[in-house]
């Protein structure tokens, strides 16, 4: 069933550094490893995200995060079987891409797609790389629905795709319902955005928010050093944040 989409509106907070460069992809590739490794050694051109520091050493996480949120969306696209000119235009939104890099990168997002193995691998490597930070694998699956949703609607084969990523991912159904809510109008919104039931009174609402506003501000992306796809993420999912407290407070007058 075709669920409609919600759309808060809300400013970007701050831009992350961190432009797609051309650096050593293979060798790149064989620092991260696992099948995002594979991924990134097997695209040509051998491109990837300029780093503050050393391409090598420990696993790149801005290389993985990036990385593995163009794969999850490119294995996404297939699972819907088409793939909208609204789709394309939230992934360029989401996945900050400068013009001598957009090559590389749709050839990434095409091999992805291409891959014989399924999503789950993909998933499962993020899932392990923060498994300790579960706000990161929570910024890809906001990023997959910010692409999904674009076109107006969440279609049942990319709700079927996004709850599998969940699941991997390690969130439960509450969880699920609570990012979803994000972006679609589900029964219990607005408080569902904000992990609230009704009945909670006033003070126990604005602290629920002055939390979730300190958890999820761009500004702490930005501080972690992440890429700017994470401050793009954060940035909208604020707004929505935002956006159901505006409603709660109207409806309660």
């Amino acid at each position: 069933m075709t669920q409609e989409v919600d759309k808060p509106q809300g400013k970007p907070q701050g831009k992350a550094q961190g432009p797609w460069g051309k650096l050593g992809g293979a060798g790149l590739g064989l620092a991260v490893g696992g099948p995002l490794g594979a991924l990134i050694g097997g695209v040509a051109g051998h491109f990837l995200v300029d780093r503050v520091g050393a391409p090598f050493g420990p696993t790149p996480r801005d290389v993985v995060f990036t990385t593995g949120l163009v794969a999850l969306a490119a294995k996404m696209a297939k699972s819907d079987g088409v793939v909208l000119p609204s789709e394309v235009e939230a992934f360029g939104r989401v996945v900050h891409v400068e013009d001598s890099a957009r090559a590389g990168v749709e050839r990434l997002f095409d091999l992805a797609k291409k891959t014989t193995g399924g999503f789950e691998a993909y998933a499962r490597q993020l899932a392990s790389t923060f498994g300790e930070e579960p706000a990161l694998l929570e910024d890809v699956l906001d990023g997959l629905f910010q692409i999904a949703a674009a076109d107006g609607a969440l279609h049942e084969a990319e709700e079927r795709y996004l709850r599998a990523v969940s699941s991997i991912f390690g969130f439960d159904e509450a969880a699920f319902q609570r990012i979803a809510a994000r972006h679609v109008r589900l029964p219990d919104d607005p408080y569902a955005v904000l992990g609230l039931d009704r009945e909670a009174d006033e003070t126990a609402v604005k602290a629920r928010h002055r939390l979730l506003v300190a958890e999820h501000h761009p500004d702490r992306a930005l501080a972690r050093g992440l890429p700017a796809e994470a401050v793009t993420i954060a940035t909208k999912r604020l707004a929505a944040i935002n956006a159901a407290y505006d409603r709660i407070v109207q409806e309660r007058g």
